[in-house]
């Protein structure tokens, strides 16, 4: 299976490798390195702020040796260290508010970028993509696991750079004070990388089976709130509320495997060697005399010792956001991999409108062929059906008209130029599609048939009139600009498919596709929709894929398809005469069903 058609879930539930977890980190530094200066002086800003905060203890210590215990409160020297004490504390606070909130801008806009970078990608993939993506899970992709990237760099980030600068403050000052204490207190650091290492290695299977079942859960809800009339109409809500719940159960199984993980392993263990520290240094401090270690330097190596734990403790409780985060990271990374579909920059564009297709054969899989060696030539301006049975090949034969996949063999060509040498920008502005069910915006009319194109509003209204809706729209109560709702909920079915039909019009295409635009509306806006292409005759080539033959009964030519193969062809009358014929057989069916 290729990248292009690869689906995005899987069920492997294995850590990030490192080739992952270094591909995510990269993801993360190009998101971040327009703002490079700006995350490099928030560094700067967070290692004078930790410099600044580790000077408090050595001024209680001098307090507490040079004037407390001697009772040589001179007020000058006091008032001075009292000063510095106050002033170190509140420059180092005012450093870390800016730098917080320089960091916070920078994951911001980092991750607005990665949204942004993520959504035009997912625009940009063939549609061989999307045949196996699921909605729910692709907007989790998008949404979810972007959110939970921005936690890495506004929490995550912080706080481990955070605790780096007042570890690395406090060593130093320590170092100064005493490197024999000192050493004592680094044994915490090997101790917690073990710690880390282990809480990774229970916690990985977790964190990935979290978010997998967090994506399920969103593809689930969507599946079923779209087709929520179907589950109503067919009983099945209590089955589909089941199936949700095991998703849900599951996943909260995977949440309290990861909060165990986290009870287990992170603040317990690690207050644990902070008690176990602080009595190594009274133990240390009770073998020597007190001529040769001061109460005051007791007092500032405690005080170290909090100051390297806590960092030590925010640094370790952010590894399951990390560990999230690279999980994010790595699915959105996955994502981005995807290949995108080929751009064509040519400046060949659509002339007349004549479409051939010379002997094309394509399968989904090139094993199994779908289409078998299909020639048709639709002369330009003209218009034509493609009829058959369900399974035959139609969709197939307007999706490789369409671009949307390249045959196997065989050659599709549009005025004698190659299909796939057009220019994407003049290929999609001189092709219009009606498909069969139409996609409305949440927006106005206006909008649903302008869809960015900037069409003037004359060109726009006269497309809405060669649909037939410009008197429906015309009536409603803000007319152009009233807003459709979610889906179009407030139009009819046959409304919906004609303002689809004025949507294609108003690009003013070459070459018109309808596919099965007609199969699930009445037959008067069946009638509106004939009488639209049949203005359309001459000027611009209309392909029909139909379901419903009334349609197509007035076409300059019906191809017929059966099993991929062309099987049949000519007008409605010609097709009819043949005893026996596909084509006659559908057609008589179809009034009998009427």
């Amino acid at each position: 299976m290729s990248a292009a058609t690869a689906p995005i879930e899987h069920p492997d539930l294995r850590p990030v490798r490192h080739d992952e977890r270094r591909q995510a980190f990269a993801l993360l530094w190009r998101a971040a390195r327009p703002d490079r200066r700006q995350l490099a002086l928030a560094s700067a800003l967070m290692l004078a702020a930790g410099g600044l905060e580790a000077l408090g203890p050595i001024f209680d210590k001098l307090f507490i040796d040079e004037y407390l215990l001697p009772r040589r409160l001179e007020w000058l020297p006091v008032a001075l260290l009292v000063a510095g004490i106050v002033v170190s504390g509140g420059v180092a606070s005012a450093l870390r508010y800016f730098q917080l909130v320089r960091l916070a801008a920078v994951a911001m806009r980092s991750v607005r970028r990665l949204r942004e970078s993520v959504y035009n990608h997912v625009l940009r993939l063939p549609m061989a993509f999307f045949d196996r993506a699921i909605t729910g899970q692709l907007v989790s992709r998008i949404t979810n696991d972007t959110e939970q990237i921005r936690q890495l760099y506004v929490q995550v980030l912080f706080e481990m750079l955070q605790g780096v600068t007042v570890l690395i403050g406090a060593v130093v000052a320590m170092a100064w004070l005493d490197w024999r204490l000192m050493l004592i207190v680094l044994t915490l650091i090997p101790a917690t990388v073990g710690i880390v290492i282990g809480y990774q290695r229970l916690s990985a299977h977790a964190v990935m089976r979290s978010r997998e079942l967090r994506s399920d859960i969103n593809a689930q809800m969507g599946e079923s709130i779209a087709g929520m009339s179907v589950l109503q109409a067919t009983g099945s809500a209590r089955r589909f509320a089941a199936r949700f719940a095991n998703t849900n159960r599951e996943h909260y199984r995977a949440r309290l495997g990861e909060v165990r993980a986290n009870a287990w392993l992170l603040r317990p263990a690690l207050d644990m060697l902070n008690i176990l520290l602080i009595v190594a240094i009274i133990a240390t401090f009770g073998m020597q005399s007190l001529g040769a270690l001061e109460i005051g330097l007791l007092y500032a190596f405690i005080t170290y010792v909090a100051r390297v734990v806590e960092p030590l403790i925010s640094i370790t409780m952010q590894f399951s956001l990390l560990q999230q985060a690279l999980v994010a990271a790595s699915r959105v990374n996955t994502l981005l991999d995807q290949g995108e579909s080929q751009r064509v920059t040519h400046e060949r564009r659509v002339g007349r409108g004549h479409v051939q297709l010379i002997d094309v054969s394509f399968g989904y899989d090139p094993q199994v062929p779908v289409l078998h060696d299909v020639s048709i030539d639709v002369p330009a301006g003209s218009f034509v059906g493609i009829v058959g049975h369900t399974g035959s090949g139609k969709s197939t034969l307007l999706s490789l008209l369409l671009r949307f996949y390249a045959p196997q063999a065989g050659r599709l060509e549009i005025d004698g130029i190659p299909l796939a040498t057009i220019g994407d920008e003049h290929f999609r502005a001189d092709v219009g599609l009606v498909p069969q069910e139409p996609f409305l915006l949440a927006a106005s009319v206006r909008e649903n048939i302008e869809m960015g194109r900037n069409v003037p509003l004359m060109q726009l209204k006269a497309a809405a009139r060669g649909a037939n809706a410009h008197g429906f729209i015309a009536a409603l109560e803000q007319g152009y600009d009233t807003p459709l709702g979610e889906g179009g909920a407030r139009l009819s079915s046959g409304q919906k498919q004609l303002i689809a039909v004025a949507r294609a019009l108003a690009g003013a295409p070459r070459v018109l596709f309808l596919d099965e635009a007609t199969s699930r509306i009445d037959s008067d806006t069946e009638r509106q929709v004939a009488q639209a292409l049949s203005l359309l005759h001459g000027k611009t080539t209309v392909i029909a894929i139909a379901h419903r033959l009334s349609t197509i009964r007035a076409a300059d030519r019906i191809f017929v398809l059966n099993h991929g193969r062309l099987a049949e062809q000519g007008t409605h009358d010609q097709l009819m005469v043949i005893d026996g014929g596909i084509y006659q057989r559908l057609y008589l069916l179809q009034q009998i069903a009427d």
